[in-house]
């Protein structure tokens, strides 16, 4: 009989070792994104928008090597995550119009390459904004609704991980058309102003995990390089990084305000310094390359300019931090998210 009860003892803890070792992360249902081409897993692919990339080299490394519309070599940061959080190997893109009802579980990516907190971003690329992207997450949750019932629906607004990331399009890009209305410091806490505006808006929504991702140093992407850091030394375009450090220091108080104010957790998430050290020191993170990309001669290729037909494209992408001149490759995405999401998770519970 002690023996008996000494082996549902030891099941007993062995059970619970399992589920310690799986994490919290379990209680996560799904992974919700909002965001531009860094999240993107398709979206733009039936979109009358130049800002494509469902064609090789685009995909070389995905599984089977596919171009699906990811603007990287392989998978993107809503994929790793995904992953990370024991939810798939890859999230679809809801725009997607093969996804059965199914497919909507473990959540999707609205993402839009090209677009920006700032509307006339996505107007001038032609692709779908981050407000229009709430409009498709309110049909999403109806579908859910619809096939799966309320409580369903309760779970993932209550308990997924919703994540937002933009701005870079916005400072790179549209700053140059709002230049006559803003300056270098008033545009991108514009910007800030209305990423926090959009947390609010998901929050109304049901929203209660929302991590919202810094900008990045976009001042050192292989084309800012080419076309603002000299023709010889190609370096970082200062002005363009000091804009995005400006938007990250009105932003991260202001998220720390609104998780105080409103229930739930709301995170602000710096990539801006992991990306930049990796930038100045590739070799301690095992990359080679960081001033160029991998496609064509890595200096101007992005988007059509990305193709099949350049000769030039590299051969071992996860030796370079940039896939093209825009995008990281997949390698640069999971030092990423690896060395960022283990303590945002930690967060959310």
């Amino acid at each position: 009989m002690k023996f008996q009860v000494l082996l549902i003892a030891l099941v007993l803890i062995a059970i619970e070792a399992n589920a310690a070792k799986q994490g919290k992360n379990s209680t996560i249902p799904a992974l919700i994104v909002f965001g531009d081409s860094i999240m993107d897993t398709g979206n733009n692919n039936n979109l009358p928008t130049l800002l494509k990339c469902n064609f090789p080299p685009y995909g070389k490394d995905f599984p089977g090597g596919s171009a699906t519309g990811r603007f990287s070599d392989g998978r993107v940061p809503s994929d790793l995550i995904a992953e990370k959080l024991g939810l798939a190997k890859t999230l679809p893109a809801y725009m997607n119009p093969d996804l059965k009802p199914e497919d909507l579980l473990k959540g999707v990516t609205f993402a839009s390459g090209g677009t920006g907190y700032d509307p006339l971003t996505a107007q001038m690329m032609s692709v779908i904004s981050v407000w229009d992207q709430l409009i498709y997450f309110k049909e999403y949750m109806s579908k859910i609704k619809k096939h799966f019932g309320e409580e369903k629906a309760k779970d993932i607004l209550e308990n997924s991980f919703f994540v937002v990331v933009s701005s870079s399009n916005d400072l790179a890009h549209t700053y140059l058309a709002r230049a006559l209305t803003y300056d270098r410091t008033s545009y991108p806490n514009f910007l800030a102003d209305t990423a926090v505006q959009f947390v609010r808006e998901l929050h109304k929504l049901g929203a209660r995990k929302i991590g919202v991702f810094s900008a990045v140093p976009v001042g050192c992407v292989p084309l800012q390089r080419t076309v603002f850091g000299g023709l010889l030394t190609r370096g970082c375009n200062h002005l363009l990084n000091n804009m995005a450090k400006q938007f990250n220091s009105r932003l991260s108080p202001a998220l720390d305000s609104l998780d105080k104010e409103l229930d739930g957790v709301i995170l602000y998430i710096n990539v801006y310094d992991t990306l930049f050290d990796m930038i100045q020191n590739p070799k301690k993170y095992g990359f080679e390359v960081a001033d160029r990309g991998c496609c064509g001669k890595g200096t101007l290729a992005i988007s059509y300019l990305c193709n099949a037909f350049n000769p030039f494209t590299c051969s071992n992408s996860s030796a370079y931090i940039f896939w093209d001149t825009y995008h990281p490759t997949e390698r640069a995405y999971q030092v990423i998210v690896d060395n960022l999401l283990d303590k945002v998770i930690s967060k959310l519970y």
